[in-house]
């Protein structure tokens, strides 16, 4: 027994556990600050001129009587039992909302990931292959111009530019899930996923350019040049490969943010994905919108991280040993 609970999956799931109950604990106190709730959202002003006789046939209907304790714990069970609530708004429980905004935010993360891979990675061997020269500092001008604009921005002007002057915006018909119609659901999804990707490559390309510097200073990459081997072949074969596992850290890091931090970027380009889920939710004060979905987010997020270290060993046979 100790074995086992002295292995590092075990001690990750244990850390699973007590981060998503934190998660939960903290989305549940957060809401709960914010003024107003479920009746104020749905009646508006007219919540005012409702009787106390009124106010607490609502405050029961809504679970809102019982002690804030009791809320929680009802909650989290009917969460662990597949109950994720309803929703009043969407006239739909909260697991079929989840269902078919999940994928949709996957699939929008992922593009992000592959377009801020695609551009980090390769800005940063350019970096890497002159220090301090003139393509360092391309390299580093594109990364702060990354990091600098905000997506909000980038995304209301790219969306503005197309709109204005090519005429061409497939995010204003009704949104096509992938399997419903491939070709417009990837015309749909390419702009938000490249607003996505271009804030995504920032921190990409710095960690590669680091840990690739790191590497080019060591032995093994001085004998393989030593031997004659082309230049492209060791940066790619010898260095880049040896510099992986903070890059992986870094996309897996930033792919786990993508889930629940496109909140804006979903709702300029009204891609229906768990962001504007849980932004409707905030406005129309659904707690059980808001809490599960904030849960779903935070289990992918943490199952990411988990598959992330798992890669570590696959392509590092250094992990696999220890």
């Amino acid at each position: 027994m100790r074995s086992v609970a002295r292995h590092p999956l075990a001690r990750r799931l244990v850390e699973t556990v007590l981060t998503l109950f934190g998660v939960a604990v903290l989305v549940f106190t957060t809401l709960r600050a914010i003024p107003g709730d479920e009746i104020t959202a749905t009646l508006g002003t007219e919540a005012a001129g409702l009787s106390a006789e009124q106010q607490e046939s609502l405050r029961a209907y809504y679970g809102l009587d019982k002690p804030l304790v009791l809320q929680f714990f009802s909650w989290l069970g009917n969460v662990l039992t597949g109950n994720l609530g309803f929703s009043r708004r969407a006239g739909a429980s909260v697991l079929e909302m989840t269902a078919n905004a999940l994928p949709v935010t996957m699939e929008l993360a992922v593009l992000a990931t592959i377009i801020g891979l695609l551009i980090g990675v390769p800005l940063a061997m350019l970096s890497a292959s002159r220090p301090n020269g003139i393509r360092d500092g391309f390299g580093q001008l594109v990364g702060l111009a990354a990091l600098s604009v905000p997506n909000f921005l980038l995304g209301a002007a790219l969306l503005t530019l197309i709109s204005r002057y090519a005429h061409y915006n497939p995010n204003a018909q009704g949104f096509a899930h992938l399997t419903q119609d491939p070709l417009l659901n990837l015309q749909q999804m390419l702009f938000p996923a490249l607003v996505l990707g271009f804030g995504l490559a920032a921190p990409i390309m710095r960690t590669a350019r680091s840990a690739l510097l790191e590497v080019q200073t060591q032995d093994f990459v001085r004998t393989a040049r030593g031997k004659g081997v082309a230049p492209w072949r060791l940066r790619v074969r010898h260095v880049l490969h040896n510099a992986l596992n903070p890059i992986v850290t870094m996309a897996g890091i930033q792919f786990g943010y993508l889930l629940g931090g496109a909140v804006v970027v979903e709702q300029i380009f009204s891609v229906p994905g768990l962001g504007r889920q849980v932004l409707a939710g905030i406005q129309q004060k659904e707690y059980a919108v808001v809490q599960s979905t904030v849960l779903v987010i935070a289990t992918t997020f943490v199952v990411v991280n988990l598959l992330t270290d798992l890669l570590y060993r696959v392509i590092d046979p250094r992990v696999r040993a220890a």
